[in-house]
């Protein structure tokens, strides 16, 4: 019903244009200190300019349409905006405190969870198919994908309750790439 009265096609991208500009511009301070009355009015006049060609129909060349390339554009942008979060989430969740023989593990939960996360979005997308990425076929099965995931926990639990802490050991090169990914991601 939306789409039928224009929503998708004239408010939500003038809506989406005109926060844009008038964030840069009161952010920028182009026209002048406290001046948002004439942001407000540029960012209004900029954002039609942009929407009403569209609506009358006036662009020769669909693919030229800026509200086409926003409509198009968007929902890919929100997808890569949910995985980059998914991956930040799980490096707060998970990296940020964990330290094994002095060093942070949060560089390599980073790479694991953007790894994993590249993974579950591209099968989603059905990137993989059947072929070389796909997974087997008994760990498509979310009981089985349950089990493996618990038995890594208990181990990752196991592990931390009987190894030794010395102190910090690491003194090669992995340990300092290690610590270097995990200071760099705090």
């Amino acid at each position: 019903m939306l789409d039928s009265l224009g929503v998708l096609d004239s408010l939500l991208p003038f809506l989406l244009i005109f926060t844009i500009i008038y964030a840069i511009l009161n952010k920028t301070k182009i026209i002048g200190e406290g001046r948002k009355n004439f942001n407000v009015i540029v960012a209004l006049t900029l954002s039609l300019m942009v929407v009403i060609p569209h609506i009358t129909g006036r662009y020769p060349n669909p693919q030229s349409d800026p509200v086409v390339i926003i409509n198009t554009a968007i929902p890919n942008i929100s997808v890569i905006i949910v995985a980059i979060l998914a991956v930040l989430l799980i490096i707060g969740i998970f990296g940020k405190n964990l330290d094994i023989a002095g060093t942070s593990l949060a560089g390599w939960v980073g790479i694991g969870a953007f790894i994993a996360v590249a993974w579950i979005f591209g099968s989603a997308a059905g990137f993989f198919g059947e072929g070389f990425l796909a997974l087997p076929a008994f760990l498509q099965d979310p009981d089985t994908q349950a089990l493996i995931v618990m038995i890594l926990v208990f181990g990752l639990i196991i592990m931390f309750i009987t190894s030794e802490r010395e102190g910090p050991s690491v003194t090669g090169g992995l340990g300092k790439l290690i610590d270097g990914i995990g200071r760099s991601i705090k």
